[in-house]
């Protein structure tokens, strides 16, 4: 219990799968796609996972899908990578089944985390605001360039002007 309640204070993000019908190959597969993403996949027991939960807002949401063979996704490093390679492990195996996810506090539906999967990682939202920040001030800099280049070449222009 301890450990499950280790790896909750650490996730960013959860998903509650049924992995009834999986091989302990198809397991471990999965277990190593997520360990690339810099998540993890851990079967646990529902009793234990609810009592590691302890006195979260949303553990009475949570409690329809705390019922048979229940495993869990836990997202460390980005709450979105976690929810796309559950998304797209899914997909391709009929048998593994996303129950409900948890991502930032908020319990989310299979259908929501769907959504969730299509937004773009952290990295690449980072990424995206960092070029709107600096894109004003590039600009603004090629603008105070030109100013410069234009005052040089009509210094430049002056000066073969007086030497002829």
């Amino acid at each position: 219990m301890d450990e499950i309640a280790e790896r909750l204070s650490r996730a960013k993000s959860f998903i509650l799968t049924d992995f009834q019908g999986l091989t302990v190959s198809e397991i471990s597969d999965l277990r190593q796609t997520m360990k690339d993403s810099g998540s993890e996949y851990k079967v646990c027991k529902n009793t234990l996972f609810g009592i590691a939960l302890g006195d979260v807002p949303f553990k009475e949401k949570l409690n329809d899908s705390l019922k048979g063979c229940t495993g869990v996704v836990f997202g460390y490093d980005d709450p979105i990578v976690a929810v796309k390679k559950a998304i797209e492990y899914a997909e391709k195996n009929e048998k593994f089944k996303l129950k409900q996810g948890v991502v930032e506090g908020r319990v989310y539906s299979p259908d929501e985390l769907k959504e969730i999967s299509k937004l773009p990682s952290k990295t690449v939202l980072l990424s995206m605001m960092l070029s709107c920040i600096s894109s004003p001030l590039t600009k603004m800099a090629y603008a105070m360039q030109a100013v410069n280049l234009k005052l040089l070449y009509a210094l430049e222009a002056l000066k073969n002007k007086k030497a002829q």
